[in-house]
């Protein structure tokens, strides 16, 4: 095992990798911005390193400044977390050139899986279900427009490098698809550096299910089940679930072969996250491969009481999978609700300031993962996640109910500050998803603008804002008990 432990993240997850380095015995390393300075994950871990300004590009996504930290420090490996870095194979071919092991999959395959075009291409080779689309990036506008005609409308274009949800638009109508194209290649720019955009057939009324994979570096592979994560605004996850309420049994069992299926293919090595559409009638059709721990792993963790960090840790230290597929048994149901500052009654506009009042919920089977509190100063350099409530319970029904006391206990005040924690309780009392039927549309019907139905359609006009490339969440400003 590793001996100390970098992570090159912050907010909720680096404290999240910290806390079960100290439980492995592992010193860890905790990497900051000036923003960042009197962050939780800095008061917690066991060692910190100042990496520059606010600004995530000269600090965060500095490669010199986190490689030079962890030789500081003494790091023999580096956890990037989610965002930021997670899934660059440059710097995973830095990490290994310096001789530092990166927590993640070889710089090789992740090369194969960030290009989204490439990825669709791999593993359709593989077997996995692919939706109709452009073969590779798009070169021209008319390009676009022949591969539209071809496979039929609505359509999708993508950026090639995108992730999170960002750079898509969905084009129901052939006259717009030109802009949409020109559109969608500025934002990938704005947002990924790369303009390359593909295109795929686009599915209405979809569900949104995704399967954790474990992999080892000795042919073992498993699967953790799925997760629904189809409560999203504009592709952003808001709540998740364990297991895929009516998801059919072959349909999950092919969804989860598909998945280890996909990994082996490619010689995947740790965590590793195969999304897919679920069409009204069950059928799954891949959406792409994120070769990272993903933000809402907490409710697969909850059902089948694996610790996903633990395995990522162990499997790039070199050792083989602890438990064996059929070791794997799925119990009771998880939901994961995000709270972030942002105003709904404003089209979600995040709102900074200091929190006054921060009193996270307790009780039965209630997990908070946050590293929020009173006295914290919301800054508007980083995402608006303030925190994870994550519920488990026998049933589905219990589980909601549990959420909803859940959610009902948080006391989140601040000057200026607006939470989202109400539109979750909505959410979780609307009839379609107390049901189950649920699909990425309804959050679209809830707020009855047609801009956050599935995936925002495109409409003239100028562009939206980019939205940052950045994950974490804001971090204190000044020092307090790590909860």
């Amino acid at each position: 095992m590793f001996s100390t432990v970098l992570i090159a993240n912050r907010g909720e997850i680096a404290l999240r990798v910290a806390r079960t380095c100290r439980e492995l015995g592992i010193r860890s390393v905790a990497v900051y911005s000036t923003a960042d300075r009197d962050s939780a994950v800095v008061r917690f871990a066991d060692d910190a390193v100042h990496i520059g300004p606010p600004s995530a590009r000269a600090s965060y996504l500095n490669m010199p400044a986190i490689i030079e930290a962890a030789r500081r420090s003494g790091a023999d490996a580096i956890h990037p977390g989610y965002g930021f870095l997670s899934e660059d194979p440059d710097f995973a071919e830095i990490c290994e050139a310096s001789g530092i092991t990166f927590i993640g999959p070889p710089p090789k395959v992740m090369q194969q899986l960030g290009d989204k075009s490439r990825a669709r291409a791999v593993m359709a080779a593989a077997g996995l279900p692919v939706l109709p689309g452009s073969d590779g990036a798009l070169t021209s506008p008319a390009d676009a427009v022949e591969t539209a005609a071809r496979i039929g409308y609505p359509v999708i274009l993508k950026a090639v490098a995108g992730g999170g949800g960002r750079g898509m638009s969905v084009v129901r109508d052939p006259d717009e698809l030109a802009w949409a194209y020109q559109d969608t290649r500025a934002q990938a720019r704005a947002v990924f550096g790369d303009e390359r955009v593909y295109l795929e057939r686009y599915i209405d009324d979809a569900r949104h299910v995704e399967v954790q994979v474990l992999c080892d570096g000795h042919g073992g592979a498993v699967h953790l089940g799925e997760r629904d994560c189809s409560v999203q605004r504009r592709h952003q996850k808001l709540v998740e679930e364990s297991p895929a309420p009516h998801l059919p049994p072959h349909t999950r069992e092919a969804m989860c072969s598909a998945a280890l299926r996909g990994a082996t293919a490619v010689g995947y090595v740790g965590a590793g996250t195969f999304e897919f559409v679920v069409t009204p009638t069950h059928e799954f059709h891949l959406l792409e491969i994120n070769c990272r721990i993903q933000v809402e792993h907490p409710v697969t963790e909850m059902v089948t009481g694996v610790d996903i960090v633990r395995e990522q840790l162990k499997i790039a230290a070199g050792a083989p999978l602890s438990f064996r597929q059929e070791e794997v048994v799925p119990r009771g149901v998880a939901i994961e609700c995000r709270i972030n500052a942002e105003d709904p009654d404003r089209g979600f506009a995040p709102t900074p300031g200091r929190l006054n009042e921060f009193v996270a919920p307790g009780g039965p089977c209630v997990r908070v993962d946050t590293h929020a509190y009173a006295g914290w100063k919301v800054g508007p350099d980083y995402d608006s996640l303030l925190a994870k409530v994550i519920v488990w319970a026998p049933d589905r029904d219990q589980a909601i109910a549990r959420a909803d006391r859940a959610l009902g206990e948080f006391r989140v005040t601040g000057d200026g500050v607006r939470t989202t924690k109400g539109f979750l309780r909505r959410i979780l009392a609307h009839p379609r998803f107390r049901a189950g039927d649920h699909s990425t549309s309804l959050v679209g019907a809830m707020t009855a603008d047609p801009a956050e139905v599935e995936v925002p359609a495109v409409a003239s006009g100028p562009p939206p804002k980019p939205l940052m490339p950045l994950a974490g969440t804001p971090a204190p400003a000044h020092p307090a008990p790590v909860a």
